[in-house]
């Protein structure tokens, strides 16, 4: 747009330079230039700019599907791994188990209101995490059947969101295992 516009600004001083050397009668040729010389250059422009205007509206970039793919994979990771929120619902239910425990309670009982319960809060964080990483994963990998036809999903945002799916389940896997003491249960009172 701007070299455009400079072309034209220096084809006109030349003209101008140019006119004024030669006869009067040339004046008004040089007068007429002057004034089609900006016109032209604005209608230039304007065609640039819309047309610039309609190549962004008809390719949309991919971001946010990009930006799904990523967050989806980072919450599997998170349910796998655990987080600060399921830390503190654990903290909070441990206790929670120590003051509403009896002092006459018996072993198991305890065992379960302290650490038993703060276990299963752990579960439920992960599993949380891990669904939401499902979801994600999920409906960013189903978001092309509902764009623009023939649009093609960038290979990079399949492959994250495929990992951000597969991560989900492990960890939704992994959560409900905690959670009904299959995977690392609590010990025996005995």
């Amino acid at each position: 747009m701007a070299t455009n516009a400079v072309d034209e600004t220096k084809a006109t001083e030349a003209t101008t330079e140019k006119a004024v050397d030669t006869t009067e009668s040339d004046e008004a040729t040089r007068t007429e230039t002057e004034t089609d010389a900006p016109a032209e250059a604005e209608v230039v422009e304007t065609e640039v700019t819309e047309t610039v205007a309609e190549t962004k509206e008809e390719a949309p970039s991919g971001i946010g599907q990009g930006a799904a793919a990523v967050v989806s994979a980072a919450l599997g990771v998170v349910s796998l791994t655990g987080s600060w929120v399921g830390t503190i619902a654990a903290a909070r239910q441990n206790l929670v188990g120590q003051l509403e425990t009896a002092q006459g309670a018996g072993v198991a009982q305890q065992i379960q209101a302290v650490y038993g319960d703060a276990w299963q809060a752990t579960a439920l964080w992960g599993g949380l995490f891990a669904v939401v990483a499902l979801v994600v994963g999920v409906v960013t990998l189903a978001r092309p059947a509902f764009g623009t036809p023939g649009r093609i999903q960038a290979p990079w945002i399949k492959s994250v969101a495929w990992a951000g799916v597969a991560l989900g389940v492990i960890g939704l896997f992994l959560a409900v295992l905690k959670y009904t003491g299959i995977l690392l249960g609590l010990p025996s009172a005995g």
